[in-house]
């Protein structure tokens, strides 16, 4: 994967979505490892900026997804890939919560 840098004006710029996600009891494992495998080929999206899956340290059932795309129009396309298609349709299953937010900035900085 090839490293990528931005500044605090880059990642100020485009459409955000926030996912928290709850696996049911027994497939907290499981979520993980589909989480992991949709970084790669997320991150090789063109309207893709940032794709971050975190785990808490204190619940590993629970998950947070930091997504960042150029503009709403890249969000709108990364489900229509088949990667995701393929991930969601494993995911949804193993999940007792998923909530998608979806945010735009507001203020320079």
């Amino acid at each position: 994967m090839t490293t990528q840098r931005f500044l605090p004006e880059d990642l100020n710029d485009g459409f955000v979505v926030a996912i928290h996600l709850e696996a049911k009891d027994g497939e907290d494992n499981a979520v993980a490892a589909i989480l992991e495998a949709l970084i790669a080929p997320t991150m090789a999206e063109p309207g893709t900026k940032l794709f971050l899956p975190y785990r808490s340290p204190d619940n590993p059932a629970h998950f947070f997804i930091f997504e960042l795309y150029v503009n709403k129009g890249g969000w709108a396309a990364h489900q229509a890939t088949d990667h995701f298609k393929a991930a969601i349709e494993k995911l949804l299953p193993k999940l007792s919560r998923r909530e998608r937010v979806p945010f735009i900035p507001f203020a320079t900085i």
